[in-house]
C-alpha cells in the first residue's frame, strides 16, 4: 500500500501509475475510504454563462473564436437566468453550481459587476459557487470572494511540457499565478485536468506532482476525458480507454487523498460498470446537466439512477467548508487601474495554425455560397 506522502516525484507517480490496475485501484479505495464518505458523491452542475468567442487558440477547445465549429456565440446570461438554473439543478440533486464564461482573462466593467451578482445570487440558494472565468487579478479573486464565491476553477490542463503542444497565447505560469491570486482572496481551488489529447503517460505524473507542490493543493480536482470535436486542433484524437481514466482517477486520489476528485467530461462514452471502477477508485463527484459548457453530457435521471445502483448518496453542500460570508465591499473595485500583466508566449503550435487556417477558408467559402 502507498502511505500519504507529502512531497512526490514524477518517478514515484509513474511507478504508482503502472501498478497492475486492480491493485492500484485497491489502494486509491483505502485511501478514499480514510478520508471521504465512499457513499456520497458530490453533484455539480456546470453552467456555460458565455459561450463563444474566446480568442485563445486552445486547441481541445470549440469555443475558441478561431476555429470553426457548431458552437453558437452567446451573450452573458442575465442574474435572473442563472438563478433559474440553479434552482433547477438543485431540485435535481446539485449542491454546487460552477460558472463558465469563454474569457481569456476577468476585465472590469459590467460584464464582471454581473457575474458578482450571479455569484451572491446561487450563493443565497445555499449552494456551493465555482467559476471558471479565466485568469484573475488579486482584486477580483478579492471581489469574487466577498460576492460569496466558494472556489475558483482554473485548470492546469497537462504537464508544463506537453501544454507547449496545445496552447500558445497563455502561458502555464500564468495558470499558476492566478490559482495563487484565488488563495490570497481565501477562495478554495479546483484545478485540474485533460487526458487523450497526445500525452504520456510521463506527463499525467507531471501534472499530478505539479498539483501536490502548491501550497495547498487544490480542494478538487476534475479529470476530464477528452471529447474531440470537429474543426479543433485535435478532432481526430482517438477516444482514450476506460482504463486510463481509472488509472488516472486512482492515481490522483492516492497522490491528492484529501481533494475532490471530479469525474468530468467524457462521461457520455463511459459504460455503468466503468464509471463504477472509477468511484471505486476515488472519484467523489460528477458534473451534471444537459451539457458540461458545450460538451455533451449524461442526463442527470440517468445518473440518478446509477447512483441508486451503487448505493450512492449526493452530497451536501459546504459538506467540507463553511459557507462564505457576503461582504458588500464586492462592489467596489480597489485595482486603482492597474492592470495584471499576462504573458504571451512565443512559441507556435502547427496544428493550431493549420486548425485556423481552414476556419478562414470554410467561412470564406460559406460567404460566397
Amino acid at each position: 500500500m502507498t502511505g500519504y506522502k507529502k512531497e512526490w516525484t514524477k518517478e514515484e507517480v509513474i511507478k504508482l501509475y503502472n501498478k497492475p490496475l486492480l491493485q492500484l485501484v485497491f489502494d486509491a479505495a483505502k485511501v478514499h475510504r480514510e478520508h471521504h464518505d465512499p457513499t456520497e458523491v458530490q453533484v455539480s452542475t456546470l453552467l456555460s454563462i458565455k459561450t463563444g468567442g474566446c480568442p485563445e487558440d486552445c486547441g481541445y477547445c470549440p469555443q475558441a473564436a478561431r476555429y470553426h465549429t457548431d458552437i453558437e456565440k452567446n451573450d452573458l446570461m442575465s442574474v435572473q437566468t442563472v438563478k433559474a438554473q440553479a434552482l433547477r439543478a438543485k431540485s435535481s440533486g446539485s449542491s454546487r453550481v460552477c460558472m463558465g464564461a469563454a474569457w481569456r482573462n476577468v476585465k472590469e466593467g459590467k460584464d464582471f459587476d454581473q457575474v458578482l451578482e450571479m455569484v451572491r445570487t446561487v450563493r443565497d440558494l445555499d449552494m456551493e459557487v465555482c467559476c471558471t472565468l479565466g485568469m484573475l487579478t488579486e482584486d477580483q479573486a478579492r471581489r469574487l470572494s466577498e460576492a460569496g464565491l466558494y472556489a475558483y476553477n482554473h485548470n492546469l490542463d497537462t504537464s508544463e511540457e506537453h501544454y507547449k503542444k496545445v496552447i500558445s497565447t497563455r502561458g502555464y505560469e500564468d495558470r499558476i499565478k492566478t490559482i495563487g491570486n484565488a488563495r490570497k482572496a481565501g477562495l478554495t481551488v479546483c484545478s485540474g485536468g485533460i487526458i487523450g489529447m497526445g500525452e504520456t503517460p510521463e506527463d499525467r505524473a507531471a501534472m499530478l506532482v505539479t498539483l501536490s507542490c502548491l501550497n495547498p493543493y487544490p480542494e478538487s480536482v476534475p479529470i476530464n476525458a477528452l471529447v474531440a470535436v470537429e474543426g479543433t486542433p485535435m478532432e481526430d484524437q482517438e477516444q482514450i480507454p476506460i482504463w486510463d481514466m481509472i488509472r488516472m482517477v486512482a492515481t490522483t486520489r492516492i497522490v491528492l487523498p484529501k481533494t475532490t476528485v471530479r469525474l468530468s467530461a467524457g462521461r457520455t462514452e463511459m459504460s455503468d460498470e466503468g464509471q463504477a471502477l472509477c468511484f471505486m477508485a476515488g472519484a467523489s463527484s460528477i458534473f451534471a446537466g444537459d451539457k458540461l459548457l458545450t460538451t455533451p453530457n449524461p442526463d442527470i435521471n440517468r445518473d440518478m439512477e446509477l447512483f441508486s445502483v451503487l448505493g450512492l448518496t449526493p452530497q451536501k453542500a459546504y459538506k467540507k467548508g463553511d459557507k462564505p460570508v457576503v461582504n458588500e465591499n464586492y462592489k467596489n473595485s480597489c485595482s486603482n487601474g492597474e492592470k495584471q500583466k499576462w504573458s504571451r508566449p512565443k512559441h507556435t503550435i502547427e496544428a493550431n495554425i493549420r486548425a485556423t487556417k481552414n476556419a478562414k477558408e470554410k467561412r470564406r467559402l460559406n460567404q460566397k455560397s
